[in-house]
């Protein structure tokens, strides 16, 4: 009989719907099959986005090792106590992070920045965070590494001002941590201490000023969630304008010399690398810089001279590209842009405790 008195053959069944009901319920809440078909579907569009972003640009690393300077943990700490040392300025007042701030993404904020005795050079400081990556360095290449970069500043008359490398080196033998520092880290070298080992180990603790932390990067690698609307719509008008035909690579720029001025002229005094090559076709040309956490490092250009990214945007677009870009394309581009900020290291590029100088060491002298 199907149905009893009170219907209980039927309440059984209805009871074993629900029990069946209750485990598959129970599995989703366990983690199993039914919680990952709920999951929402990603917008095609926004995968095929970050695919197409993710090719073109490619991986930013966390480091960008030199074969040539391989960096041991005692060359790095050396470097980073170096870099934040002002006693390789002449008045003792400038370091390296005086104009390469670590903690304000490796820049002063300033248009230029301020040298020996007050004075400013012509050109604004870059980060230094992902300049490793570069194909040179300075706006005009003239180092071909963050090693050889890290010898100019010290010894220019308008920036740290300190008379010669012998001096330099001196000033380092006379302070007897440096002398220990020096040792550890070239144990092979017959003369450890030496400049170009001061630019050595600046470099090997550059090389590790990456910053692959950025809501972007979690977006070409399958956060698709990563990036809001307006920031997935900035990116591909960013590459549908062509923007990208400059800056590209995993550092978005710093991988090709532009003419600033590349379709419509740009005025500037600043011949750029021509004054590096000497030759005319060289005439306005800098090295395109990385947009990576552009929205920290204003103001911007090689002089300092734009101080938002709306204005810069809208420059770019005319002058590079041959567009005069809507407000709407600008604010998505602008928006996009931000996405490129990553987190700072705060361990690896706090301040070290640096030696005491010795009796020796030469005094501040501010002429």
């Amino acid at each position: 009989m199907r149905t009893g008195v009170g219907g209980f053959p039927a309440m059984r069944g209805v009871a074993r719907v629900a029990l069946c009901l209750i485990a598959i319920v129970g599995a989703g809440c366990a983690g199993g099959g039914a919680t990952e078909a709920m999951k929402p579907t990603p917008d095609p569009a926004a995968v095929a986005l970050a695919e197409r972003a993710a090719a073109l640009f490619g991986k930013l690393p966390e480091s960008v090792p030199n074969p040539d300077n391989p960096g041991t943990p005692q060359k790095i700490a050396l470097g980073r106590m170096l870099y934040y040392d002002a006693r390789l300025s002449k008045n003792h007042d400038i370091a390296c992070n005086s104009c390469h701030l670590l903690d304000r993404y490796g820049v002063d904020g300033q248009p230029t920045s301020l040298g020996h005795r007050g004075q400013r050079g012509n050109r604004n400081a870059p980060t230094v965070y992902n300049a490793a990556i570069h194909i040179a360095q300075f706006w005009d290449g003239r180092a071909a590494d963050v090693e050889e970069q890290a010898k100019g500043p010290v010894l220019n008359p308008v920036e740290m001002a300190s008379p010669s490398e012998a001096f330099v080196v001196d000033l380092l033998a006379s302070i007897p941590g440096y002398v220990e520092a020096f040792d550890a880290a070239f144990p092979t070298d017959p003369e450890p201490l030496s400049y170009d080992n001061m630019a050595r180990a600046i470099g090997a603790f550059e090389r590790n000023l990456m910053t692959p932390t950025s809501r972007f990067d979690a977006f070409i690698a399958g956060d698709w969630d990563a990036l809001d609307e307006q920031e997935r719509k900035g990116l591909s008008t960013f590459l549908s304008v062509g923007c990208n035909s400059c800056h590209n690579g995993p550092a978005l720029g710093g991988a090709l010399y532009r003419k600033l001025g590349f379709v419509f002229p740009y005025e500037t005094e600043d011949i750029g690398r021509e004054a590096v090559t000497g030759q005319p076709t060289d005439r306005y040309v800098f090295k395109v810089p990385s947009l990576r956490n552009v929205a920290k490092t204003a103001p911007y250009f090689h002089d300092g001279s734009i101080g938002t990214l709306e204005e810069v945007v809208k420059i770019m677009g005319y002058h590079q590209i041959g567009l005069e870009l809507e407000e709407g394309q600008i604010a998505d581009i602008v928006a996009f842009l931000g996405s490129l900020t990553g987190e700072l290291d705060q361990e690896y590029i706090a301040k070290p405790e640096l030696p005491e100088s010795g009796p020796e060491t030469p005094a501040p002298d501010p002429t």
